[in-house]
């Protein structure tokens, strides 16, 4: 074939990085083989060749025939650089699939390719449907771009939602183009996957909850003493059933040693396993630790970074073109970035995997198993952190995993994450016993694309997890909610007015947290030593914790039990926080403030640390602890002016709860200063709601919730998970907020630059080794996911995305002498014989199946809203600009999300 042979058509072949940036003339070569218009028989033989399944098994050299197999280090929500994602056109594909190793940073690294598929794949290849598209159903214009093993995620890169859209609407296409019998068991198998799955993630997620509940529940009363029964009994299981627990000694009762007062045996002991069990946490975090080039950040997105490693590209280039096979060693190393998936929460993270982008190594088996064993630790320290966070991320990891046994959403990253959705979901149904709550949850804070059947599957999720966590009965009690507590007393009107002053009081200490937060973390958390050494910073905030929580009963206990006494009325209570007279209430409030004072100052140097940790219950509790205040506090008001008008409502009895009960302001101002960090509303209502059962005060918690919100966005506008994406760089498009544009998409749109096009106007073939350039000039620029625009005479007719660019010349023979068709629309003058079918379609140097002909493309004028609804609603990763019919530039999201950020920091924003 002519194309075959680089010799013959050297000539015609514009290299265009040979243009500089100054102007320097281009070199026109006469060519010596003419293109000519194809004619109608060889154009549809052409492209039904392109359009077809392509079999790229046969089209790969035999130097990449080695097997591989991937693990758990995988590329996150795809096969990253393992594997590559198979046929959205055969839910049976029984192909093997193949890798790419991405060249990061212009770093060309060895290209291996695996063929090996996982158990999962294995069985969903077994049990969904063998059946393959016919030629004749994929002769559709622009079919090509959708119907070929070349869609995969890289770490930090976007999710190609358009992509995933149409290749899921090929397969069940395919999938119900079958009639008989076999067709319809293969169609009604399809759908049932969908809650196959749900089903099987709530139940594991309930497991998991269960295993942690028991477990950290024996662990955290270690610090304190054993059972003689067993060391593994909790203190309570231990004395259930006495009132005076003989079973049950101290570690100063134990060791029972002659020269040292018990209490300081027991003093010490506390802060010995406190501290241990923290660093050990957080040795279990660290193996975690994931280093990647810095590249994949949002650093990119500094145009400063981007510019001058052009700079240095360009400099280089100056010199000689470098080579793809130039040695590793001989070229520039990027910085690295340094991030723990086990650490924190896990929620802000999940949230931007939601959006549409993919972190690396986030939600597989080595970040699952460590942040369980580990988050059992931590919180058996008696650290200021709760569970319930990372139960969303403990969840979501389920749902990742459990979704490989599906090809329909292992390899569709859109589909998957309709799985994480509810995977989310259920974490939050099983944290806080609350189904309805964590469906509320996954539509208001974590979801970005929710659509009703989502929601119905997020339901059923939520409900499959309640059930098995009732069959399991972590807590002993048969109930599912995290602290049960019932009122058996309604409100009273007057109370509405400090109901509204605890939500302002939430909402403000909610938003100093978030402030405070910010100023540890950018003053104490930069100091070299506590950088470089996390685990240091974990042993200091053990041991303080240590120090001052032994001496005070309510910051010793463990969160949950505390919010529990906090937020229980008296009659279900036997805690020392139930004055008999109105003359102990001082007393409590004094002993109150000394806890929520320690314990404010607790969870605000706890959070962040190097362990799973998380904000929810640990808020509540200073909340709770301040509610209780005032709660006595006009319960001491009642008490001394009985008869003044205000009370005069209130009926007469024995009871100082008669009329006030402190557990009702406890929980609201719980509820508010968890608004107040996290900014959830509807989704805390319920919470509540279910915590309590209680239709009487669902108004009292709606508006106190209400008032937080609207305090709390007075004075900070970043919620805590903002807070986290920001201080992260993530690169979150929030969809919740809506930006206030003075420009159009011109003033965005970078100028044309020669080596962020194709241009093929001379002619449509391009050396493989320009195309490589190009290629590192876009990873340089940390536009691993962009894309290079195929220009003829001006005028857009196509675009390549970088990864299927990449692993389209990673599949090349010979690459310094290949030369790669570039258009969609050319045929060969009498060279193409009937017989020669299958050699085009098997030619290497063919790259017009990985081209889209159509992409997005917005005239430059157009308004920033209309591209702000395309990034959001669409999930776009670039959009096209076009003037006057000819290409003007392209506008990656993430120098969208770039240009938002700075909107968002001159306040050109609404919520």
């Amino acid at each position: 074939m002519p194309r075959s042979n680089p010799s013959n058509l050297a000539s015609q072949v514009l290299d265009e990085d040979d243009e500089d940036d100054d102007g320097r003339s281009r070199r026109t070569i006469s060519p010596h083989t003419s293109f000519v218009s194809p004619s109608p028989t060889l154009s549809r033989r052409l492209h039904s060749a392109r359009t077809s399944d392509l079999d790229l098994r046969s089209r790969l050299p035999s130097r990449l025939q080695s097997i591989t197999h991937s693990d758990e280090r995988s590329g996150l929500l795809g096969f990253g650089n393992d594997a590559v994602r198979g046929s959205y056109t055969e839910p049976n594909t029984s192909r093997p699939r193949f890798s790419r190793t991405a060249s990061m940073s212009s770093i060309k690294l060895p290209r291996n390719h695996s063929r090996t598929s996982s158990w999962g794949l294995r069985l969903a290849s077994a049990l969904g449907s063998g059946r393959r598209l016919t030629m004749g159903g994929m002769d559709e214009s622009k079919a090509s771009i959708f119907m070929d093993e070349r869609v995969w995620y890289d770490q930090f890169t976007s999710t190609d939602w358009v992509h995933d859209s149409i290749a899921d609407a090929f397969r069940v296409r395919d999938l119900r183009a079958r009639k008989d019998i076999r067709g319809r068991i293969y169609a009604w198998f399809d759908g049932a996957q969908g809650w196959v799955l749900v089903a099987l993630i709530g139940c594991i997620t309930a497991c998991l909850a269960y295993f942690v509940n028991v477990t950290e529940t024996s662990i955290f009363d270690i610090k304190e003493g054993s059972c003689r029964v067993g060391w593994y009994f909790s203190k309570r299981k231990c004395c259930y059933g006495y009132d005076d627990c003989p079973e049950w000694e101290t570690w100063g009762e134990r060791l029972n040693l002659a020269s040292v007062e018990r209490k300081w045996v027991d003093f010490v002991a506390f802060i010995f396993y406190a501290v241990l069990f923290a660093v050990t946490a957080c040795l279990l975090t660290l193996l975690t630790k994931t280093e990647i080039p810095s590249a994949f950040s949002l650093s990119t997105l500094d145009e400063n970074l981007g510019a001058d490693m052009q700079k240095q590209r360009g400099a280089n280039e100056d010199k000689g073109a470098i080579s793809p096979t130039e040695p590793e060693s001989l070229r520039a190393k990027p910085s690295t970035m340094v991030y723990y998936p086990a650490a924190g929460s896990g929620v802000a993270e999940v949230k931007v995997i939601l959006s549409g982008y993919v972190v690396h190594g986030y939600l597989g088996v080595r970040t699952l198993v460590v942040k369980t064993l580990a988050l059992v630790l931590s919180v058996a320290s008696g650290l200021s952190l709760g569970k319930e966070g990372p139960y969303v991320h403990i969840a979501t990891c389920v749902g990742n995993i459990a979704c490989r046994l599906f090809s329909k959403y292992n390899h569709n990253d859109g589909k998957r994450r309709e799985i994480l959705s509810a995977s989310a979901a259920s974490g939050v149904g099983v944290a806080f016993g609350a189904p309805i709550g964590g469906v509320l949850f996954s539509l208001e804070e974590v979801s970005y694309y929710f659509p009703p059947k989502t929601l119905f599957r997020t339901f059923f999720c939520c409900i499959a997890a309640a059930l098995s966590l009732k069959f399991l009965n972590p807590y002993g009690t048969g109930k599912i909610v995290i602290f049960e507590v019932r009122y058996v007393s309604d409100w009273r009107f007057f109370e509405m007015v400090v109901f509204i002053l605890l939500g302002m009081m939430g909402g403000a200490l909610g938003a100093m947290f978030i402030k405070a937060s910010r100023i540890w973390a950018t003053t104490f958390r930069r100091i070299p030593l506590i950088k470089q050494w996390p685990v240091l910073e974990v042993a200091l905030v053990a041991l303080i914790t240590g120090l001052v929580s032994f001496w005070n009963r309510y910051t010793k206990l463990a969160v949950t039990q505390l919010m529990l006494e906090l937020a229980s009325p008296c009659k279900e209570s036997d805690s020392g926080i139930c004055p008999q007279n109105g003359a102990e209430i001082l007393e409590i409030i004094r002993y109150l403030c000394v806890a929520f004072v320690i314990k404010a100052l607790l969870t605000t140097i706890t959070f962040g640390i190097k362990v799973p940790a998380g904000i929810y219950v640990p808020s509540m509790v200073v909340g709770g602890l301040m509610g209780r205040i005032v709660g006595h506090l006009v319960q001491y008001l009642v008490v001394m002016h009985p008869d003044h008008a205000l009370f005069g409502s209130c009926p007469r009895g024995d009871s100082l709860e008669s009329c006030v009960t402190p557990g009702v302001y406890a929980l609201i101002a719980a509820g508010a200063t968890m608004c107040g960090v996290t900014r959830l509303s509807v989704t805390l209502a319920v919470i509540l709601f279910e915590l309590t059962g209680s239709l009487d005060h669902v108004l009292p918690f709606s508006l106190s919730v209400l008032v937080a919100k609207w305090t709390a966005d007075a004075l900070e506008p970043l919620s805590i998970y903002d807070l986290l994406t920001d201080m992260n760089s993530y690169p979150l498009l929030d969809n919740k907020i809506r930006p206030i544009f003075t420009s159009d998409l011109g003033d965005i749109t970078p100028r044309i630059r020669s080596y962020r096009i194709i241009d093929i106007s001379d002619s449509p073939l391009v050396s493989a080794q320009s195309l490589r350039r190009k290629l590192e000039r876009l990873h340089d620029a940390g536009e691993i996911d962009g894309g290079l625009p195929i220009i003829r005479h001006g005028v857009l007719v196509g675009l390549i995305p970088a990864p299927d660019l990449e692993f389209a010349l990673d599949k090349l023979e010979n690459e310094e002498q290949a030369l790669c068709l570039m258009a969609t629309n050319i045929s060969w003058h009498n060279e193409i014989e009937d017989d020669d079918d299958d050699e085009v379609q098997d030619d290497p140097t063919d790259f017009t199946p990985y081209i889209d002909p159509a992409p997005v493309a917005l005239d430059i004028h157009s308004p920033m809203d209309l591209v702000f609804q395309c990034f959001v609603k669409l999930g776009l990763r670039y959009v096209c600009v076009v003037s006057e019919g000819q290409y003007a530039g392209l506008v990656h999201k993430k120098a969208f999300v770039k240009y938002i950020k700075e909107l968002e920091e001159k306040g050109l924003t609404e919520s």
